[in-house]
């Protein structure tokens, strides 16, 4: 490998793993993340209920956010550990998730009803009957 400091002068030497333990955050911490995510997932569920402009992009990008803050927070602890201590909050998230996949499926059928209504006028718009068999007395 070539040795490339010429090119890096101003960047801090690579340490290796094994110089740098990854320490299991705070429950604290881990607390704290927990509740930006419900947080973000209720105002999510009531954007979606009742604000037809809302910014689902902008929502899915905090949620994104907060979630990765979430892997890295837990990074290195114990998953038996973490569900022990976080119990409470994962349950109310849970049940906070389940609302708000209720309201994104309630969402995307209306979306998908409006889609459907649309395609059938865009069909009616077009098909002035000049050519379709049905004007010749013939059945398809």
């Amino acid at each position: 490998m070539a040795d490339n400091t010429e090119f890096t002068p101003n960047l801090p030497a690579r340490t290796t793993e094994s110089e740098t333990p990854i320490q299991f955050a705070r429950p604290g911490n881990l607390a704290a993340i927990i509740g930006r995510i419900e947080e973000v997932v209720e105002e999510e569920t009531a954007g979606i209920r009742s604000d037809t402009s809302y910014d689902l992009k902008a929502s899915n990008a905090r949620k994104s956010r907060y979630l990765y803050e979430l892997t890295r927070a837990m990074k290195g602890g114990s998953e038996v550990e973490f569900l022990e201590q976080h119990r409470e909050g994962l349950i109310r998230l849970r049940q906070k998730l389940a609302r708000n996949e209720a309201a994104i499926l309630a969402h995307l059928s209306a979306v998908n009803e409006v889609a459907g209504l649309l395609r059938t006028a865009i069909q009616r718009a077009e098909t002035d009957g000049t050519y379709s068999a049905v004007e010749f007395g013939r059945k398809g």
